[in-house]
């Protein structure tokens, strides 16, 4: 399962829309060490003059690798991450998450980024089993 959705959330979805920052609550308590990814390499981005910023370390257990995917694979999740942060995630393998500038998104870097190439320059040995 990808969230532990609270009885009255579930209620909530079950009568109509919820609001974002509901669900984003319960992605945040649900998925931390994704929440805590996602919300350093936001932060670094917001910090810098860089079109963007990237995780390059692996998570400390399958539990952790379990739960960035479990967030960057679901467009509900990352869409909610994304307009709650306001930026653009991009996704290599199985930690290598980015931050990018809305604006950033037509840029080169993130064309690189995303491009064929710039996943299998992103591999390794190391990388195989993730």
């Amino acid at each position: 399962m990808s969230l532990t959705v609270s009885p009255e959330l579930l209620r909530a979805a079950e009568s109509g829309p919820v609001a974002d920052d509901e669900f984003v609550a319960c992605v945040r308590e649900s998925l931390p060490y994704a929440w805590q990814t996602v919300s350093r390499v936001a932060a670094e981005l917001a910090a810098s003059d860089d079109e963007y910023a990237d995780n390059v370390v692996p998570p400390p257990s399958e539990a952790e690798r379990g739960q960035l995917l479990r967030a960057l694979a679901s467009d509900a999740i990352r869409g909610g991450l994304e307009r709650h942060f306001g930026v653009k995630l991009a996704f290599q393998n199985c930690h290598r998450v980015a931050a990018f500038r809305p604006a950033a998104v037509d840029s080169d870097a993130y064309r690189r980024f995303v491009s064929v190439r710039g996943q299998l320059l992103n591999q390794s040995p190391e990388l195989r089993d993730c």
